[in-house]
């Protein structure tokens, strides 16, 4: 079967953050039980409709894992969850809505950190992708999203869009069973392994769905979603973007891009999309503007995305990233104002 993204036959398990951490040449390999141990907890984030609990900080190193592709949803619209959504009103022309606003936090006016590990940081980082892939600033609700986008990857879930046909949600659902035995996802580990490549729910209906969404109101779960997150795509694009001397807009910009491409070499993944930045301008760390080079990897990524129809709206560079580099942001402050899709978000500062 060939990978619909890359138009290429699929990738042997457990190749895709190897080939990264070579290619790149900047995190250092760890064992793949590394995955195992938990981050360390950092202090609490307010959010737009609060958990309760706190966003781990910076997992532990990248270590091998299959490569994911990544999906994202239609433009315009919306993932169903089985649950009432807020979004823009776009009868308006995409006025900003209360879902899509967050207050400043206690405290804010003073300069945060040019890191995007820093917790206000990441937790801003995780809001501009959930905007992007959700359609809300809520990427805790995100928990328990879980549907079939028809994009040829299977079912699609959790806070970073894992999927059954790329890897990535096995790999998660793996280590939720280490962590905790008899969980109610375990039994579809047998499943979940003869898919992976494919499109195909065999195995997995009619349940597998309700049952992913009972397991999300486990904070067992929510903690491996949010290390897998780190580990395969925090973790090496915020690593990688420091070792090429760019503050956190950069650094985001990089998350951003594994997410969407995924951790691979190809021309249409990050480590080809950077490559092709590269040769069009020298990054910070090697002389280089850090906005002619934002930009040429932006430029990169653009072109990466409309060679898939699923990812031919480019709003999320357009009117969001490409927004706060015109503007001299690189530090990623706040307040952020931003377009995706059209719906209008707004992070105060």
């Amino acid at each position: 079967m060939t990978d619909p993204r890359t138009r290429t036959p699929w990738r042997a398990p457990r190749r895709g953050a190897l080939m990264l951490a070579a290619s790149l040449a900047v995190l250092p390999q760890a064992a793949c039980s590394a995955v195992e141990a938990a981050p360390a907890t950092v202090a609490p984030v307010t959010t737009v409709s609060p958990s309760g609990t706190a966003e781990p900080g910076v997992a532990s190193p990248v270590s091998a894992t299959r490569e994911p592709v990544r999906a994202t949803k239609s433009p315009g619209g919306t993932k169903d969850t089985g649950d009432t959504k807020t979004t823009a009103d776009k009868s308006t022309g995409g006025a900003t809505s209360r879902a899509n606003t967050r207050a400043p936090k206690s405290g804010a006016g003073t300069k945060a950190a040019s890191d995007l590990a820093d917790p206000d940081k990441k937790e801003i980082a995780m809001e501009l992708v959930s905007s992007a892939e959700n359609s809300s600033l809520d990427w805790k609700a995100q928990y328990k999203y879980i549907e079939d986008i028809d994009d040829g990857r299977g079912y699609t879930g959790g806070i970073i869009g894992f999927c059954s046909g790329t890897g990535d949600m096995l790999d998660l659902v793996e280590l939720y069973a280490r962590r905790k035995p008899g969980n109610v996802l375990a039994p579809y580990l047998p499943a979940l392994r003869k898919v992976n490549g494919t499109d195909s729910h065999k195995g997995l209906d009619p349940n597998f769905t309700k049952d992913w969404r009972k397991a999300a109101a486990d904070p067992a779960f929510q903690q491996a979603q949010n290390d897998e997150r780190d580990r395969v795509y925090f973790n090496p694009a915020v690593g990688q973007a420091k070792a090429d001397g760019l503050r956190a807009l950069g650094q985001f910009i990089y998350y951003d891009g594994i997410v969407m491409h995924g951790p691979g070499d190809d021309a249409v993944s990050f480590g080809g999309i950077r490559r092709t930045a590269m040769k069009k301008a020298r990054t910070p760390a090697q002389g280089g503007d850090e906005v002619a080079y934002l930009n040429a990897f932006l430029d990169a990524r653009k072109a990466a995305m409309k060679t898939e129809e699923a990812h031919s709206d480019t709003s999320r560079v357009d009117t969001a990233q490409r927004v706060f580099l015109k503007a001299g942001n690189l530090d990623l402050d706040p307040p952020l104002t931003w377009k995706v899709y059209g719906d209008s978000y707004h992070i105060g500062g």
